[in-house]
């Protein structure tokens, strides 16, 4: 039974095709000559059977940056693996694509267009150059398209991405030290909003929570469901709850220490183990944590803030002062 593999090729672009031969089976990271829309490209492959059914079953607009297709048509097989010959000249084609970068960004130039040449990319067999830009506003490109391609002798095809998609496509290093995650091992770049960074209490100024590309960091997706889930577990910060000492109002709350700043009317402020304010509130006969249905108490601005974090890396833990500063 012909087996359906998943094909990346330079940056996010991928595609899906067929691998007929049973008797023989394509294997992971294997280099491959497919068929494509005009001649032959050269990739790797990145899933195989199952794993690849889901992802191309999924997705059927995903398999590249900018491309959407209205009708899923059958994958195309896999012509051959590659041959060292066909590395040898698949790395002589990368190698030369900064150098025609740097002749497209004059002709851009020339042309007095407002854009940024992100990346170009040959295909495998040279009948396409696609160039990709990114740009603030709309860009008429014809005139530039027929200057290129009387320049390269070949089919040009202009694709406007935006930053995420740049910056995974160019890499670098990030505020935690290492590669992007979107240059190495995050392939599928999902939605990042504000509201992950509020769930976990993070500073919301942009510099902090900020990316390379200038948009929010992915990595604010890796430990919300874990901020959720822990916070279920404790009172909303601004509730007043009833414990042996009296009415008492959540300041702030301290999931990695298990812990919770409380503040009296005469007693002050305290800091005490989330275990022992479970048995305080239940001992005068509340439930705990506290029914959401209840109204919601607000915290004045002259009381001390929520326990302030270090600036976070892509997968350091942050840090929870002892004091309620």
């Amino acid at each position: 039974m012909p087996q359906t593999v998943e094909v990346r090729f330079k940056g996010t672009r991928k595609s899906y095709f067929v691998w007929p031969d049973d008797s023989d089976p394509i294997r992971l990271n294997e280099a491959v000559i497919v068929e494509v829309e005009r001649g032959r490209d050269f990739g790797r492959v990145t899933a195989v059977g199952e794993s690849a059914d889901k992802k191309c079953g999924s997705s059927c607009s995903g398999c590249a940056v900018g491309e959407a297709t209205e009708e899923k048509t059958p994958p195309k097989p896999v012509i051959r693996r590659a041959t060292p010959e066909d590395l040898k000249i698949h790395q002589q084609i990368r190698g030369s694509e900064e150098d025609v970068r740097q002749k497209v960004i004059l002709r851009v130039r020339a042309h007095d267009l407002i854009m940024k040449v992100s990346d170009t990319e040959w295909q495998w067999d040279r009948n396409k150059l696609t160039i990709y830009f990114t740009a603030d506003k709309r860009v008429d490109f014809r005139a530039l398209v027929r200057d290129l391609a009387s320049l390269f002798r070949t089919r040009i095809e202009l694709r406007q991405i935006g930053v995420r998609d740049e910056a995974a496509r160019l890499s670098g290093v990030g505020r935690c030290g290492r590669e992007y995650c979107c240059s190495t091992w995050l392939k599928e770049l999902s939605p990042v909003n504000l509201g992950l960074a509020k769930d976990q209490h993070l500073s919301l100024n942009p510099s902090q929570i900020s990316g390379g590309c200038g948009r929010l960091l992915c990595c604010l997706k890796y430990e919300h469901d874990f901020y959720v889930t822990a916070r279920k577990r404790f009172p909303k910060e601004g509730k007043t709850l009833r414990t042996v000492l009296g009415t008492e109002k959540v300041i702030a709350v301290d999931i990695f220490r298990e812990r919770v700043f409380l503040k009296h009317d005469e007693h002050g402020s305290r800091i005490i183990p989330l275990l022992q304010l479970r048995e305080e509130v239940e001992q005068v006969g509340d439930v705990f944590p506290p029914s959401e249905t209840r109204t919601r108490e607000t915290v004045v601005s002259t009381e001390p803030s929520a326990p302030r974090r270090r600036s976070r890396s892509h997968r350091g833990r942050p840090d929870v002062s002892d004091s309620g500063a």
